[in-house]
């Protein structure tokens, strides 16, 4: 397949420094004007990077998913694709979950780095020639997964709802590994009221041990609350 009279703009939002450079060099031999986004020190927001790409005016931009110290790049993908920038993610990150969750954003394809340098950049030439980056197939998988695991995800957080504040802060403690008797400690009720307490947590997340509660807060993103003021 051809590449496009004098290529197209891309923009390369990457934070290994090696992986960047044989992008750059890759696409500037097939033609393309490579802008590499410079990733600041200082900055710990990943949006910090919007405006930086934004003034390339790029019309693909390939994204790398985990960005550091900038955080996670899914917030990137939905306001590059309103400017009608070609996203292209490509990620060391195998959770297939996330890959459907950037394509529900507007990415054209989804590519792990453990891919040959030579499929990213067959893909930036079926996008500079206006075809689809990924078969329908693929693209409505990974859509489905994404909803499913959106769809759990509901379903686990209403029934850790269900848990009281103090039910709660039992399970936040198991999330830290911490044992019944030390938890009892801690809280200074008897080790019988804390087991007690323990029950009732399994029984309205409806699992059977304190090990599948702690998996379901995990599975959930669910964080403890905070402790109350005395």
């Amino acid at each position: 397949m051809s590449t496009p009279i004098g290529g197209a703009r891309i923009a390369v939002v990457e934070d290994h420094l090696l992986f960047a450079e044989s992008l750059d060099i890759a696409l500037s031999m097939e033609g393309h004007d490579v802008r590499r986004i410079h990733l600041p020190d200082h900055s710990r927001s990943v949006n910090t990077l919007l405006p930086a790409i934004l003034r390339a005016k790029p019309r693909i931009a390939l994204l790398d998913l985990d960005l550091g110290q900038h955080g996670n790049s899914r917030s990137l993908i939905e306001p590059l694709t309103r400017e009608g920038i070609a996203v292209v993610v490509v990620t060391g990150n195998p959770d297939h979950v996330q890959w459907g969750e950037c394509m529900r954003y507007g990415a054209r394809r989804v590519i792990p780095k453990s891919t040959q340098l030579s499929e990213i950049l067959a893909t930036i030439r079926r996008i500079s020639n206006g075809l689809s980056a990924v078969s329908p197939e693929e693209r409505e998988a990974l859509l489905q997964l994404w909803q499913t695991h959106r769809e759990t995800g509901h379903e686990l957080r209403h029934r850790l709802e269900l848990l009281t504040h103090r039910e709660q802060a039992v399970l936040g403690q198991l999330m830290l590994g911490n044992q019944v008797r030390d938890i009892a400690r801690l809280s200074v009720v008897s080790e019988a009221t804390l087991r007690t307490q323990v029950k009732a947590i399994l029984s309205k997340l409806g699992v059977n041990s304190q090990l599948a509660a702690v998996a379901i807060a995990h599975q959930a993103e669910w964080q403890p609350p905070a402790p109350r003021a005395a």
